[in-house]
């Protein structure tokens, strides 16, 4: 699969859990997808060190990538840029 068309459909993905990370002032960003399929994010506002975003990570962001992407491998957090 082409990686633009790999990267529309995460973000796709990510637009069913940023309405609920809106709600408590926060939001993700895709950042890239390594070639060996594991997605980077970066948090942004108030999940930006937020205590529970690897907790948001797994049970939200991964969970709702992997259930229309099985082929990715994982979800970690980076910096950015």
């Amino acid at each position: 699969m082409e990686k633009e068309i790999l990267l529309a459909r995460i973000d796709a993905a990510l637009n069913d859990v940023r309405p609920h990370l809106a709600v408590d002032g926060g939001n993700v960003e895709l950042v890239d997808v390594t070639e060996d399929n594991i997605v980077q994010i970066k948090w942004l506002g108030a999940c930006d060190g937020c205590s529970m975003s690897f907790i948001t990570m797994r049970a939200g962001i991964e969970h709702a990538i992997r259930s229309k992407l099985p082929e990715i491998m994982g979800v970690v957090a980076v910096n950015g840029n």
